[in-house]
Formats: structure tokens, sequence, C-alpha cells
């Protein structure tokens, strides 16, 4: 059987892609453009990594140098609970992503615009276009899920699933990573974190828990830029920043696996341990972001547990450096 043959056999998922492109989300990105599972609908920025102008740029960047097909629409650039018209100024993690978000290798200006119509807007619409079909992967703030709900209530019984990266519930030692209680997606927008996990999504929350225990060392970003072609050697410098940060903060030379965790929960469930739960979020005080959870049986909302670490890196590494990959690379 053909490569071909056997891509079509796979069932597509038709994915919007959620997130605040630093250097994890452009790795999970990557990792969405070339598996032959998925069926990359749209890119929705928002502020986070970096403010929501340069996460775009880095979407629309990366659109244009490995010819991703899906349009790119711009979210939202302040958190949920923040009124339009107040003077609130994002402080970004320059120190974790660089200032431009990728580690700071050169960017050119992109060729591709963003869509003129807005990110939750976008999300309603595609959703509605194709109830119960599209998944969301959501790698950032809430921001942008909690306005296309309040645009449309009915969101979470029209999306057929919603995989977050976010959040820690003390699973395997891990709590938090910008406060000792809170991870940063779901600290940076707590009211809008609390109002996704509250509206009853399908929802799969891979946070620290796993995330922490998924390592990628020297050797896997030199194998990457060995065999992974352009995005590979693209993954390899962006990597650099990050490892270095990573190194400064825990005294070793490597990195967790955040975003790409997401797409791999989306692929492969199956390499992951769940409970179901209902999630809460504080959201103000010196706990603002702190998730915390009670165990339900038949609950909509699933958190992982455990990871088999090493399957999930060795299918990112599979999906990077396969003949598809490749050969689609410009």
């Amino acid at each position: 059987m053909s490569d071909n043959q056997q891509e079509c056999d796979v069932a597509m998922k038709k994915v919007i892609y959620d997130t605040d492109i630093g250097i994890d989300d452009a790795m999970a990105l990557l990792f969405l453009h070339y598996s032959p599972e998925v069926e990359l609908r749209a890119i929705v920025s928002g502020f986070g990594n970096a403010s929501v102008e340069n996460t775009t740029r880095n979407a629309l960047y990366m659109k244009d140098l490995f010819q991703i097909e899906a349009p790119v629409y711009q979210g939202a650039g302040r958190p949920y609970s923040v009124a339009p018209d107040s003077d609130y100024t994002g402080e970004y993690p320059d120190f974790v992503h660089a200032e431009n978000g990728l580690g700071g290798i050169k960017i050119l200006d992109p060729l591709s615009k963003k869509e003129t119509k807005n990110g939750a807007q976008a999300i309603v619409d595609l959703v509605q276009d194709e109830p119960g079909e599209v998944s969301i992967v959501a790698v950032g703030r809430m921001t942008n899920l909690a306005h296309a709900l309040e645009l449309c209530p009915q969101l979470p019984q029209l999306v057929k699933e919603l995989v977050v990266m976010g959040g820690a519930f003390g699973f395997n030692n891990h709590n938090g990573n910008v406060t000792p209680v809170a991870e940063a997606n779901i600290w940076g927008d707590a009211p809008a974190a609390k109002r996704i996990f509250q509206a009853g999504f399908n929802i799969s929350i891979v946070g620290l828990d796993v995330t922490e225990e998924t390592i990628a060392r020297p050797t896997f970003f030199e194998a990457l830029r060995r065999d992974g072609g352009k995005a590979g050697a693209f993954i390899y410098a962006i990597s650099r920043y990050y490892l270095n940060f990573h190194y400064q903060t825990r005294n070793r030379s490597e990195c967790p696996v955040h975003d790409s965790s997401a797409v791999a929960y989306l692929l492969r469930p199956g390499y992951y341990t769940t409970v179901e739960a209902r999630v809460d979020v504080v959201e103000f005080g010196p706990s603002k972001g702190q998730t915390v959870f009670d165990e339900l049986r038949e609950s909509r909302t699933r958190i992982c547990t455990a990871v088999k670490a090493e399957e999930v890196l060795a299918l990112y590494m599979e999906t990077l450096t396969s003949g598809r990959a490749v050969l689609i690379a410009p």
C-alpha cells in the first residue's frame, strides 16, 4: 500500500490551533502540520509568550516558511477580564522565548496576511459550519475560547473535543511553574480558564503533571536537525534559547515538552493515563491560577496523570522526520 493510500485510510482530525506562538508552540504547530492524521483548519493567535502582534507575526512567518495552508486569525491581546478601554500593558516572558517569541532567530516579514475576522469569531464560525467534527488544541491562555463562548453559548456542544495544555494538579509532584501553585497558561488569564473548564466542553487537560515528565534533551534536537529537513533545522535553531533558559533554572541541558504533548494526546490518547473530574480555577489572590479538581465518574473533563513519555517523543520524531515531512517541506 502506498503512503498516500495509507493516509487516506486514517480518520483525519479537523483541528483549530489556538496558540501564543513561542518556541514550544512552534514545535507543536509543526507537529500538527506534518501529521498525516491532521487537517489543520485554522491558527488563532493570542497574547502570552509574546504580544499578540508578535505571536500573529510568528504564525504568518511559519505559514510562509513551511507552506501551511491554514488561515491565521488574530485573537485576544489582553486577558478576558480586562475592560477594552483599560490601559492594560502586558509583560511577556522574553527570558524564556526571547523578545520575538522564537528564540531570537532572524524573522523575515511574512508575505501572508492575517484574516480580517477576529479569532473568537473564527472559532465560532468554523465550529458552527461543521458541528461535532472540529477539535480545538489550545496551548495558550483560554482568552480566545472565553470570547468565543460568549459569542456562542452552545459552543461546548458543537466542538468535538478540546485539548488544553495548561494547569497542574499535583500528580508526579508537579504543581506550578509561574508560581508555586499555578501553571503559566492558566495563571495568565485565570477567569477565562475557569469559564472554559466549567462550560461543559468534552475536554482533556494536559498539564505539568505529564509535560514535566516528557523531557527533550540535546540529542533529541540534534536528531531533528540531522533527519528533519527544514523543519528539524528550524526547531534546532529556536531551541537554543529555550534550552539555555532551562539550563539556568534547572542546571540541566533539557526542557519539558509542553505544547506538543497536547498534540500527542490528540493523536494518541492511549499514551496517557487520565482521571475524570470537575475542575475549578482560583481567579484572584495569591493562589491565582491554581487548578483544583474533584474526581467524578462520567465527567466530560479528563486530567492527564501519567504519560508514556518515550512513546510521545518517538511519535514527534517520527512525524517530523517522516518521508511526508521531508517531501512536502519547501
